[in-house]
């Protein structure tokens, strides 16, 4: 006896797909994504105003010196010193960029761009180190030059990567050297 084989049982049309709803659910989708996105905007803006306090940043000198190291790398953002989540948006400093660092015997000349630029004087220095990680931004252990410094009444972590990461401890060295010779001037 030979097996019977059913190629089809029974004949059925496929479902037909229902537009109307599939639509309405692609429009919901895409109407709670712009809700979060401006949520999200909102938030931005609104850190933005809390820390509205902090001063203009200051602007290079016209002749800030020769150049002593200079790297180009990446801008990561800067926070509130010793609290590497809480980042800070005025003043565009919460935008992440290229950046081209100098430093002189003036200070620390940072160019971003497609950002705002700023300059840290030498006598607002207060340390350079090391990290794995600043607000966003994660990396291995050593991975992240992060300079401190002051401005108005508020320490300030500003996170730097290179394009050659070995650069980063001769910039601590230099940093940490220039914070010293300062400090005891005072």
């Amino acid at each position: 006896m030979t097996p019977v084989i059913l190629l089809a049982a029974e004949k059925k049309s496929a479902e037909v797909t229902d537009w109307a709803a599939r639509l309405g659910w692609l429009v919901g989708l895409a109407l709670f994504v712009a809700l979060v996105y401006w949520l999200m905007r909102e938030g931005w803006k609104w850190r933005g105003t809390l820390q509205g306090d902090l001063p203009e940043l200051p602007t290079a000198p016209d002749t800030p010196g020769a150049a002593r190291l200079t790297m180009s790398g990446r801008y990561h953002g800067s926070t509130t010193a010793g609290q590497w989540l809480d980042r800070i948006v005025a003043h565009g400093l919460g935008t992440r960029s290229r950046a081209e660092l100098t430093l002189t015997d003036a200070g620390l000349d940072v160019v971003r761009p497609g950002a705002r630029d700023f300059f840290v004087p030498l006598d607002r220095l207060r340390e350079a180190r090391l990290d794995k990680g600043i607000a966003g931004k994660v990396l291995t252990e050593g991975g992240l030059l992060v300079v401190t410094w002051e401005h108005g009444d508020r320490l300030i972590d500003s996170g730097f990567r290179s394009d050659r990461a070995a650069e980063h401890t001769e910039w601590v060295d230099a940093l940490n050297q220039m914070i010293n010779k300062t400090e005891g001037a005072r």
